[in-house]
């Protein structure tokens, strides 16, 4: 089992997300969902040249933030979820003395929906 974010982890996850285009790629990384984002894509979206991008995903994946997986030629690029949720877990802590009731906010824990199942992987399954 895994262990709760602490303050260290915390601030370098926030310090990570706490510039334009390490923002701007996690949140693109959160909208692809698991299955991630081949690096170019990521790169064609924001308009970030390939030398900038790595060195945001490095920072980004250095903070735990970020995965990456090699796939041929293409390295794909995930958000982990996990991370953010105990992020947001770690800073919604003890909201309201421990009555979430009491504060008006919506849970942020995200549950990425598993990609939808096609033909393709019907057959192979």
């Amino acid at each position: 089992m895994q262990q709760a974010m602490n303050s260290a982890s915390a601030v370098k996850a926030l310090a990570a997300l706490a510039q334009q285009s390490r923002l701007a790629i996690f949140r693109l990384l959160v909208q692809t969902g698991p299955a991630g984002v081949h690096a170019g894509r990521i790169g064609e979206a924001l308009g970030l040249p390939p030398a900038t991008l790595s060195f945001h995903l490095k920072e980004l994946a250095n903070a735990g933030l970020v995965a990456s997986r090699q796939e041929g030629r293409n390295v794909i690029y995930q958000a982990r979820y996990q991370q953010m949720n105990e992020l947001l877990g770690f800073l919604m802590e003890h909201c309201c003395e421990g009555d979430p009731k009491g504060c008006d906010v919506p849970s942020f824990a995200c549950q990425p929906k598993r990609p939808a199942r096609t033909k393709a992987t019907a057959k192979s399954d």
